[in-house]
Order: C-alpha cells, then sequence, then structure tokens
C-alpha cells in the first residue's frame, strides 16, 4: 500500500511544482474555462463561485472515453463508486452513502424504478448528453428525500441557433456488444427540435464456465428520446420532451438441477412539459408538469414450458411544479411549489399503494460583496403516510482573491422508508437471492423456513420493533484553486444519519444464496475528504488525479464495542479483538483514486485517453459471526483497473475510435460479479 500511496503523492507533488514554475504561461486557450451550471441552486451560476461540491462532466469527456452507458462515465468519478446490490444492479456509493440517497435526474425531473432500492443507470445512453451535474451532500433543501446524500443532473443537447446537424454512430465491442446512435438537432427560427435514438445489444458475458449460469444474460434495448422547443417570444417559450426506453432479457436459471427459461422485459416512459416566463429583467418563472411510469416483467418456465414465476413492478409518478426567480440587485430569491403522486403495484404487494406529498421551497442567493456568496433555503413536505419535514440549508463561499476560494455547508435530510423496504418480497428467480421487506420477513422466513429452503438464520435479529424514518445532518468544507494552467479543489466532509436504513444479510438458503431484508443500524457517519486537481501541461497533453479517503462506521459499533469483541479465528478458538479491528460499514473501501491522461496528436488529429483507477480493500459479508466488520474478516482485496480510448477523424466529419475497458483484464467472479474481463469496442461516427 505504500508504494501506492507514494506513487499518487509524487504524482500531486509533480502537478503544483510544474505549475509553479509556469505560473507566467498565460496562454489563453489552455486555462481551464468557466462552466454554467444549474443543479446546485436550480438557476444558472458560475461552477468556481458554487458554494456547493460539485462535479461537471461534459460531452467532449464523454465522447473521448469512448463508454455508452450512463454508469460507466459515473463509474469513473473521483468519489463515485458503482457497487452492485442484492439486486445484480449498479448502485451509486457517493461520500460512503448508499445509492437511495441519491436523487438521478434527467433535464432536471426524477427517474424512477427503483425495483430493488437503486436505479439501474445502464438504461440511460450517453449519446445525447450534453452534460452531467452532480451535487454531493445533502440537497433535500431543494429536490426532497431521495436528494439525502446528492443529485445527478443528466442535461441533454438542445439546439441554440437556425441549424440542422447531428452525428450516426456505431460501436462494436467484446461479448458481441452493439450500440447505435442517431441524434438529431435542428432549429429554424420559432421552432427546434432534438431527436436522439439509440440501440443497444449484448450476449451478456461469464466469468466462471464451471457453473451453468452466465454474469450477464444476452438483452438488447432501444431508447427514443424527441423533444420539441417552440418560442411564443423572447420572453415566452415552450419545451415538449419525452423519452421511450424498452429492454428484453433473458431469463435463465437453475432450481433443483432442471432448467428454468423465460425473458424478462422493462418499459418506461416519461413527459415532460414546461413553459418558461421571463416577466421582465427581474422575474423569471418556470411551470412544469411531469409524468413518468416505469414496467418491469419477468417470467420462468419449466423444461415443459409450463409457468414457473412470474413478477412484475409498476410505478407511476405525477408531478406538477412551479418555480419562480425574483432577482434583487445582484441576488436572486427563487421560491417553488409542488405535488408528488405516486402509485406503486408489484409482485408480493397486497394492493396497489399509493401516497401524496405537497411541497414548497425557497432559496436565497445572497452576494453582499464581491467576495461573499451565501445560500440559505429551506424545503418543506408534507408527506401522507409519514411525518412532514423541514430541510434547511446553509452554505458559504468566500473568494480569497480570483484564483482561489473557500466554501462550506451545512444540510439537514429526511428519508422516511419507502414502500420496498416496508412490503418487499422478491426473489430473483436465476441467482436464486431473496430480499424481504421489515413488515414482512418474519412472516416469510417461516414460511421459507417451513418449506425447507433455509439452511440457517442469522443469530440475534429480529423485527419486533418498527423500522424508523431516518434523518442526516451533512457538513462539507473545502477549497477552489484555478491559476492558467493548473485547477484544485477539494473537500472535506461528515454525514450523520440516524436511523440508517440498510440491507443486511438475515439467512442463508440450501442454493447458497442469501436472504436479505433492511434495519435500523442505529447512527451512522461518515467522514472522509475528496480531492481532484488537472493541469494542462502543453497543448497537447493534460493529466488529472483525483482521491477520495473515506471512513464509515456505525456509531452503536463504536459506542458498545465491548458486545463485538470475540470473534472466532480459522481454528474456531475464541479470541478476543480490539476496537481499533473494527473496519466499519459494509462494501466500503478507505481509499480510491484516479489517474487520467489526455495526449493529442494534431498532426493525424489524434487523441490518445487513459485512464486509471485505484480501489482498496472492503468487506461484504461478516464472516467471524460478531455482526460487524473487522479486520479479521474476508476482504475483497484491492485491485486497479484501467481504461483507454483512441480516437482519430479521417476526415472532418467522420471520427474512429478503438480501446479497451479493464485494460488489465481484472476479475473477480465470486466477489464482484459486475467487472467483465476485458472490453475491446471499435466506434465509428458521422457528424454533419
Amino acid at each position: 500500500m505504500k508504494h501506492r500511496i507514494t506513487f499518487f503523492s509524487a504524482l500531486l507533488f509533480y502537478q503544483i511544482s510544474f505549475a509553479q514554475q509556469k505560473k507566467k504561461d498565460s496562454i489563453q486557450t489552455n486555462e481551464l474555462l468557466e462552466v454554467m451550471v444549474v443543479t446546485g441552486t436550480r438557476t444558472e451560476r458560475v461552477l468556481s463561485s458554487l458554494p456547493l461540491p460539485m462535479t461537471i462532466i461534459t460531452s467532449a469527456e464523454i465522447a473521448k472515453t469512448g463508454v455508452t452507458r450512463l454508469n460507466e462515465i459515473l463509474n469513473e468519478q473521483t468519489g463515485i463508486i458503482l457497487i452492485p446490490d442484492e439486486s445484480g444492479f449498479e448502485g451509486i456509493q457517493m461520500q460512503g452513502l448508499d445509492s437511495a440517497y441519491t436523487m438521478v435526474l434527467i433535464d432536471g425531473v426524477p427517474l424512477v424504478g427503483r425495483s430493488a432500492g437503486i436505479l439501474d443507470l445502464s438504461r440511460v445512453s450517453v449519446g445525447n448528453i450534453e452534460r452531467i451535474e452532480i451535487v454531493k451532500g445533502a440537497s433535500s433543501a431543494l429536490y426532497g428525500s431521495e436528494a439525502m446524500g446528492g443529485v445527478i443532473n443528466v442535461i441533454t443537447k438542445k439546439p441554440k441557433k437556425d441549424m440542422f446537424s447531428g452525428s450516426l454512430s456505431y460501436r462494436y465491442a467484446s461479448f458481441n456488444t452493439n450500440d447505435a446512435n442517431a441524434n438529431l438537432l435542428w432549429k429554424k427560427k420559432k421552432f427546434s427540435a432534438n431527436l436522439f435514438a439509440n440501440f443497444y445489444s449484448s450476449d451478456g458475458y461469464d466469468l466462471d464456465k464451471s457453473t451453468p449460469l452466465k454474469n450477464l444474460e444476452n438483452f438488447y434495448n432501444y431508447t427514443i428520446q424527441p423533444k420539441l422547443y417552440y418560442d411564443f417570444s423572447e420572453n415566452l417559450k415552450l419545451i415538449v420532451s419525452n423519452r421511450f426506453y424498452n429492454q428484453k432479457m433473458d431469463n435463465v436459471a437453475i432450481i433443483d438441477a432442471e432448467n428454468y427459461k423465460g425473458d424478462a422485459a422493462e418499459n418506461e416512459w416519461n413527459s415532460q412539459v414546461k413553459l418558461e416566463h421571463k416577466w421582465n429583467s427581474k422575474l423569471y418563472s418556470e411551470y412544469e408538469l411531469y409524468a413518468t411510469n416505469y414496467k418491469n416483467d419477468s417470467f420462468l418456465n419449466d423444461e415443459n414450458d409450463v409457468l414457473y414465476d412470474k413478477t412484475y413492478y409498476n410505478q407511476w409518478l405525477f408531478r406538477p411544479e412551479a418555480r419562480t426567480t425574483l432577482a434583487i440587485n445582484n441576488d436572486k430569491l427563487t421560491a417553488g411549489i409542488g405535488l408528488n403522486y405516486e402509485t406503486l403495484d408489484r409482485t408480493y404487494f397486497s394492493k396497489n399503494v399509493e401516497f401524496t406529498s405537497e411541497y414548497v421551497f425557497v432559496q436565497y442567493d445572497w452576494n453582499p460583496s464581491e467576495k461573499w456568496n451565501i445560500l440559505a433555503g429551506f424545503r418543506y413536505d408534507n408527506h401522507s403516510e409519514y411525518a412532514s419535514q423541514l430541510s434547511p440549508k446553509l452554505a458559504v463561499n468566500y473568494k480569497i482573491n480570483t484564483d482561489f476560494s473557500v466554501k462550506g455547508s451545512v444540510g439537514y435530510g429526511y428519508k422516511a422508508p419507502d414502500f420496498r423496504q416496508l412490503y418487499f418480497d422478491f426473489s430473483n428467480p436465476s441467482v436464486g437471492y431473496t430480499v424481504l421487506g421489515y413488515n414482512v420477513a418474519e412472516d416469510r422466513l417461516n414460511q421459507l423456513d417451513a418449506e425447507g429452503q433455509i439452511l440457517k438464520r442469522v443469530e440475534g435479529i429480529s423485527f419486533n420493533t418498527p423500522l424508523e424514518a431516518e434523518s442526516a445532518v451533512n457538513v462539507n468544507f473545502g477549497t477552489f484553486y484555478k491559476r492558467n494552467k493548473l485547477k484544485v479543489d477539494a473537500n472535506a466532509f461528515y454525514n450523520s444519519i440516524s436511523n440508517l436504513i440498510d440491507t443486511r444479510v438475515v439467512a442463508q438458503k440450501n442454493n447458497s444464496q442469501n436472504v436479505f431484508s433492511y434495519f435500523n443500524v442505529s447512527e451512522v457517519f461518515t467522514y472522509g475528504l475528496e480531492f481532484n486537481s488537472a493541469y494542462n501541461f502543453t497543448n497537447e497533453f493534460s493529466a488529472s488525479f483525483g482521491y477520495q479517503y473515506l471512513t464509515a462506521k456505525d456509531k452503536s459499533v463504536v459506542d458498545n464495542f465491548e458486545n463485538y469483541q470475540y470473534i472466532r479465528n480459522a481454528e474456531l478458538q475464541t479470541i478476543k479483538i480490539n476496537k481499533s479491528d473494527y473496519f466499519g460499514l459494509y462494501n466500503r473501501s478507505k481509499h480510491t483514486a484516479n489517474i487520467k491522461m489526455a495526449y493529442t496528436i494534431p498532426k493525424i488529429k489524434t487523441d490518445v485517453n487513459l485512464r486509471v483507477f485505484y480501489r482498496s480493500r472492503y468487506g461484504l459479508y461478516d464472516t467471524n459471526g460478531n455482526q460487524i466488520l473487522d479486520k479479521h474478516d474476508t476482504f475483497v482485496d484491492d485491485y486497479f483497473t484501467a481504461n483507454l480510448s483512441v480516437s482519430k477523424y479521417i476526415t472532418d466529419k467522420i471520427l474512429f475510435q478503438a480501446g479497451a475497458n479493464n485494460l488489465l483484464n481484472y476479475t473477480d467472479p465470486s466477489q464482484i460479479p459486475n467487472l467483465s474481463g476485458r472490453q475491446l469496442f471499435a466506434r465509428i461516427q458521422y457528424n454533419f
């Protein structure tokens, strides 16, 4: 480990010292340009002046990497880890918090379909993305309970002047993976439009040939996303946006030595109608109506083609919202009001459940001087099923000079247990694991036990007390430095979550798979440091370095360690461990890092892009029986991965790209099923 830290430290020192030597080099084309963002405040702001920890991924960055899905590009960002949940899908982990606390938006409106607590982000193509804005830390003051850990907003492309342009692309990769895109942009006077279509398919992959099932089965999906714009005038504009997504996947399982086959289908539809009204130079309003539906249906037939199992999921969300921003000298007052109406019908639910919540939010963007910026706001949610909640937030940015600023924020968030955490009853027909909602877990475990499916139950776990709601306090303090070719930002964070709801293994089935359920993990805290730096060494070569240190622990374990300090070692001897041996929460790495290098060869119109990623060891399960993760448990070893892409313009309009994801071909089939082997790819794109 020491040699890895030394390597990363040496790179950082080299970046800073090289920047100091080149201070006088002020070539304008190499300066790191200002970026305008909207997610952090719901108004347009310059990124460098924003008093919140935020990351921007531009369309140019995405194109150079050669990735095609949203989960892939997010997995390359500092402080973001995508990990496979009990569902097999990849969930976002930010600042040590699971994906249930991160809201995912497309053009400012939320995606739904957390069928196992996480959103499958591989269903979002990156082919028409203008930029991705990531706000880290509690954002409930603007976005509600799902944003307790942060917000990811995918912003799609929009024509800005009279034009007709677009691109056609096709990418072929290992595992017979196909990705085809068509993106058309058109604008003429008052009318404009963006039409995007994507087709994506794969034969899947199999990391362990000794087992009859693949890690990922065959699938195909397509996305159609039309957006229409009409400008009634300079002050009144209409936007109508739709998105249609459909996926089919082979559904295969081996149950009691028999083959079961079927398929799984996903369907998503969302529609947004928004009216932008500029009343005058000081007053601006947006009126928005949003509706979305997500369906997931799957079935398994036995060898005689007789139905063995069928599951379904059907979620609707309707959300009208109105927002108004008033400019007061150099300041802005933003207020909004809205309503969420949500219904959910799914397998094993006794009825179609529904809830409504009304909300209002207010934010004041105050600039008392050129050096100070203060954001203060709150949101009030009135929920039909749970206690109403007030979520305040305060953030401050102080500009020491033109190059350097410091910023800090504190926010409060709230998240009630959702219907899945209370009433979910799901068994994966192909893999065989089971996930049970807290309120149904005891009865279902008894039923599975009576059917002879349970090998053993985890001792000390009961369902006698109700599952409680969560609340959190988030604190961030950081710095931002930008001068000529160098940009550095650092952020220290702290999250204190009361009554955290997390999954735990409650039993093991006879098929060697686990049964999961949901529990309040008393008070959990996470803290750490995130660091990012980028430097343009020359016109042709640039590099960046990112690092996150993370500690995530259960406070009740720290305070009552005497209840956990005795374990059985490999020789089945009882030994005593120290408090320092407590590692923390499951699936959290203390250290993650990345190095990204981009090299351009102008003479041959070629770009080379190399990214190297490191994740330190982490634990998935308690393997010695004391119900916590300590250093004597079995860990997933630390590992490196690397992605490489090479892009060349054959003509001004034709781009050819080739590369490899997971270049080092690192795999761990038993512990990291979502990490396929080396994937080679080639892509051709025509721009017009």
